[in-house]
């Protein structure tokens, strides 16, 4: 198990037990799909940037970013893939490549770390907080945003090596992560006052969207040990291999592109009850 040193179990996997052609595929088809929605939600962002009012439009240029970076950075994921496993014709599976170039998703927390602080901040640019100070808010989503996903960059190099490192690394992002949980939970309460019945509907829904997506990531975080810790159990096989990028995929798309839209939707409803007409 010491051959790969700090790799993820996706290698592992890759260089024991290889990959069915079934998995290898569902997995750069998810990766595929994922920066191809990305690409689409860009447009949608800046087609939609001038239904809004003028003050609410920060919101849209930041999910426009947002799509950029996650669409180049999870290409640069997509092809690492593609370029990590080789087909053996006399197998029938995929392994790791001849002189292990290795598969990292360390692509994804790069992507993280500019996405998850501008995902935090576009909410303050659509809704009035009536207690809380905006610079408080913003600084405290900044510094938990950062620091929750470079402490899981660090805990996921240990998930095979070191299982008590991982989880010790994966419990202090969760801090940050539960901490995050708390401000957006409090922004929206505020956000709800004095606006039109729909964008308080949509503000609700919002919150229900961003626990289920963010609970995603921590459980495709822990996917190579959820039911038990090793190669000898849990989901250390192509299974967990397939289910960790496809829970990624389903979680960037949610918090991100959807997360968006139902921002884009607060946005307007506010900019309609305002007067604004769009021109």
């Amino acid at each position: 198990m010491e051959r790969l040193g700090n790799a993820t179990f996706e290698n592992y996997v890759g260089l024991e037990q290889g990959l069915s052609e079934m998995a290898y595929q569902m997995v750069a088809h998810v990766l595929t799909l994922g920066y191809a929605v990305m690409l689409a939600g860009l447009f949608y962002f800046i087609l939609t940037m001038k239904t809004v009012a003028p003050k609410y439009r920060i919101s849209s240029v930041l999910s426009v970013v947002v799509m950029v970076s996650a669409f180049l950075l999870l290409y640069a994921q997509s092809q690492n893939w593609t370029s990590s496993f080789v087909f053996d014709k006399e197998q029938g599976r995929y392994f790791l490549g001849e002189g292990y170039d290795l598969f990292n998703n360390g692509y994804r927390y790069l992507n993280w770390l500019i996405d998850v602080p501008m995902l935090l901040f576009q909410i303050l640019f659509v809704v009035a907080l009536t207690k809380s100070k905006f610079s408080s808010i913003r600084n405290q989503f900044w510094f938990s945003g950062a620091a929750m996903i470079i402490t899981g960059y660090i805990g996921q190099y240990y998930e095979v090596t070191s299982f008590g490192t991982y989880a010790v690394w994966g419990a202090i992002s969760t801090i940050f992560f539960i901490h995050i949980l708390y401000l957006m939970h409090k922004v929206i309460k505020e956000g709800q006052e004095g606006i039109p019945e729909k964008a308080q509907r949509t503000l609700r829904s919002i919150w229900v969207l961003f626990l289920i997506a963010w609970m995603l990531y921590p459980g495709a975080y822990l996917m190579p040990h959820l039911a038990g810790i090793g190669p000898e159990g849990g989901l250390f096989s192509e299974a967990g291999v397939v289910g960790r990028q496809i829970t990624y995929t389903i979680a960037d798309v949610s918090s991100k592109v959807i997360y968006g839209v139902l921002l884009t939707v607060v946005a307007r409803s506010r900019s309609l009850a305002e007067g604004y007409e769009e021109k």
